[in-house]
């Protein structure tokens, strides 16, 4: 691991280490499958990223409960995850032993019909500054600016459902990434609208805190920008990134200094199931995190066979409100890459998420959804109802590339199979949802 990423500990503490594709028919090894069923999560993994961990493997996955752990669901490939034609096309090659050009050659056009960047990601999301586009940030909301770290895009182990699933495949064409920093500061110098920035990933914090601290500086000169939100999931995958890594304290450190700038710093943690919760190490990284005066706040998408259950979501809200933690989102699995197996309908996931809410106290119901990222912004379903006689599904936009469109209520014809914004038709035989909202 190059020394842009976090550094192995000195203390006799947990050593990071992945686990790749080319470790997976080891892996494997721990379960009863036939060939032709490791054959197909190899297809799979050829297309689709694979990356899983030590912590992973011996603290999260219940190798009793495999396959139906949520947590391996949540990290090894599943056969579904590709459409049938594809996934026999993938395997063929591979028992043919195909020359390696050709399953790449394969894998890329597979990749191209799974809409790797959706809701305009790569052209009405990239910002221009004098005359050139910024293609490592995002600016979709007109007070938020997403950085993507050329060092931090990649992840402790990546999750079977995750939409950014292009940023680790190996094409450089489907990359969101940058390095410079003179850029990043001049943009946001010129665009004082903007009030945030979100480092994202991949995951920020695979990278030391010396690479870190490059980007987040920066920003404390800014002083249109009072927060700072770090995108992570190092909390469920790694913990030892807060306590025993090497430059644990110093990331802290550095936590400590945003806050003392007066600037809100915020973890947006990714959590998708309680058993992420469960170690000792992770409380006591969220302990260690909460005490620097960052706050974490949590968010996850609703996946089928991992997490699509009222019981999951409010042990998980429960739980992490108790930790100190602030729940936050709970998304719509998004339009990309394998969401025809994770998908659920958005009818029975407003269920789940109602059921989920009826159950917890209201220091736990800051959380919000389900919510879809799409084209024109994050679109809430807030439920089902019958209007003048037909059935709908009441939606809003809680943030949206039009500001006039926030919170602005709509209706949506009621669609039991819909599982994205865009299999939606207005209601009542309207041509639109509201004036200005675009598809997209």
């Amino acid at each position: 691991m190059s020394s842009a990423h976090h550094p192995a500990p000195e203390d006799g503490g947990p050593r990071f280490r992945a686990f790749t594709p080319r470790d997976l028919d080891g892996l494997l090894r721990r379960m009863s499958l036939t060939p032709a069923e490791s054959l197909a999560l190899r297809a799979v993994a050829t297309v689709l990223p694979f990356r899983t961990n030590t912590y992973v493997i011996d603290e999260l996955i219940d190798w009793t409960a495999v396959p139906d752990d949520p947590i391996y669901r949540l990290t090894f490939p599943q056969a579904g995850m590709l459409p049938p034609p594809e996934l026999r096309r993938m395997a063929d090659l591979l028992s043919a032993q195909a020359p390696r050009a050709e399953i790449l050659r394969a894998a890329h056009e597979i990749r191209m019909r799974l809409n790797p960047h959706p809701s305009g990601q790569l052209d009405a999301n990239v910002p221009v500054h004098e005359g050139r586009r910024l293609t490592g940030l995002q600016h979709k909301y007109p007070e938020t600016v997403l950085i993507f770290p050329r060092q931090g895009q990649t992840c402790h182990a990546y999750c079977t459902y995750c939409f950014r699933w292009p940023q680790f495949v190996g094409e450089a064409d489907l990359r969101i990434a940058t390095d410079d920093i003179t850029a990043t500061s001049a943009y946001l110098r010129a665009h004082p609208e903007v009030s945030s920035a979100l480092i994202t990933g991949g995951d920020p914090l695979v990278m030391s805190t010396d690479v870190l601290r490059r980007y987040v500086e920066p920003l404390l000169e800014i002083d249109t920008v009072r927060s700072i939100r770090i995108g992570t999931k190092s909390l469920a995958f790694w913990p030892y990134r807060f306590t025993s890594d090497r430059d644990a304290d110093d990331l802290l450190r550095l936590f400590e200094r945003v806050v003392a700038s007066g600037r809100h710093l915020a973890l947006m943690a990714h959590f998708t199931h309680p058993q992420e919760l469960r170690p000792p190490v992770v409380r006591e990284a969220m302990r260690r995190v909460r005490d620097t005066g960052a706050v974490i706040r949590c968010q996850g998408p609703l996946v089928a066979g991992i997490n699509d259950s009222a019981d999951a979501w409010a042990e998980l809200w429960d739980v992490t409100t108790t930790l100190g933690a602030v729940p936050y989102y709970q998304f719509v699995e998004r339009d990309t890459g394998p969401q025809g197996y994770f998908g659920v309908p958005l009818a029975r996931g407003h269920q789940i998420f109602r059921d989920a809410y009826a159950r917890v106290s209201g220091l736990a119901r800051t959380v919000r959804g389900p919510v879809m990222s799409a084209m024109p912004g994050k679109v809430c379903v807030d439920g089902v109802a019958e209007v003048a006689g037909e059935k709908v599904f009441v939606l809003h936009l809680i943030q949206a590339r039009d500001p006039a469109l926030v919170d602005r209520p709509f209706f949506a014809a009621y669609d039991e199979g819909a599982t994205w914004f865009t299999d939606l038709k207005p209601a009542f035989g309207a041509d639109e949802f509201l004036p200005g909202l675009e598809v997209g």
